[in-house]
């Protein structure tokens, strides 16, 4: 027993449970761009929680893939680097996994997030847009390009984060686009804008984590449409790094709930 004002002896039980580790799972490209960028987003995780060991593992093209990860990170959690839930969120992680042996927790998608949508505005800023200025925004159209699915329940879920983006940000107006799978195309979504009088200035941001094929298409289109600002993809932005904790710690409490019911 301890003597009086004296510290007690730390035990075993007293100590917080180590944080489950994050096995962040992103898709994979040709371009050495993606894996680059996939790398640099993990390494700011890492940044923010020094304690929590983070690994990466990618669905294809690029190394080291999920079935050479996941079988040995039996108590992490999966974290998709995935914006909206389509194919690739509802059928290939999962089945890579069964098909790695893996039963971890896989947390959900990182879209929808107001720190998207404070990332988008980051990487608008960049291109020299005054996105602090209410009356920049006011008359500024802007073109919230994606990917695109075949699925409509991933486009649906695009379009109402560009109408959250215009109506809480103050934006003139925000436009969907898509690079493949679906219309409308960037050309055509710039040409809407512009038939919009409370725009004066157009601008596209990406809504894509890395650079790759899709992305740059979206570039040449908004180039070659003559929009007035061209913003990079998400990347390793700060408010991405954050969201990724964020639906980690979810999942935690989630699985942990599962657990104890």
């Amino acid at each position: 027993m301890p003597q009086p004002g004296t510290a007690p002896t730390p035990t075993h039980r007293s100590r917080p449970a180590a944080a489950a580790p994050l096995l962040l799972l992103a898709h994979g490209s040709r371009d050495p761009r993606h894996a680059a960028t996939v790398e640099a987003l993990a390494d700011a995780v890492r940044a923010l929680r020094p304690e929590l060991a983070v690994t990466t593992a990618y669905l294809d093209h690029c190394a080291p893939r999920i079935a050479q990860v996941a079988p040995r990170l039996t108590d992490a959690i999966a974290v998709p680097l995935l914006l909206n839930r389509a194919f690739h969120a509802k059928h290939d992680i999962p089945a890579a996994l069964r098909a790695a042996g893996s039963a971890i927790p896989v947390a959900d998608v990182l879209g929808p997030s107001p720190l998207l949508l404070d990332a988008l505005d980051r990487r608008l800023a960049e291109t020299g847009l005054d996105v602090t200025d209410p009356a920049v925004r006011a008359r500024t159209g802007v073109v919230l390009a994606a990917a695109g699915s075949s699925d409509p329940a991933a486009n649906a879920t695009t379009r109402a984060v560009a109408a959250t983006w215009q109506r809480t940000r103050g934006w003139a107006a925000v436009g969907t686009a898509y690079a493949s799978a679906t219309a409308p195309t960037v050309a055509d979504a710039l040409t809407a804008l512009r038939a919009d009088p409370a725009v004066r200035a157009t601008a596209v941001a990406p809504y894509l984590l890395a650079p790759g094929l899709l992305p740059d298409r979206i570039a040449t289109a908004a180039t070659a449409s003559g929009a007035d600002h061209l913003a990079p993809t998400l990347g390793a932005a700060p408010e991405l790094a954050r969201l990724v904790l964020a639906r980690h710690a979810e999942a935690a409490i989630a699985t942990s709930a599962a657990r104890t019911a």
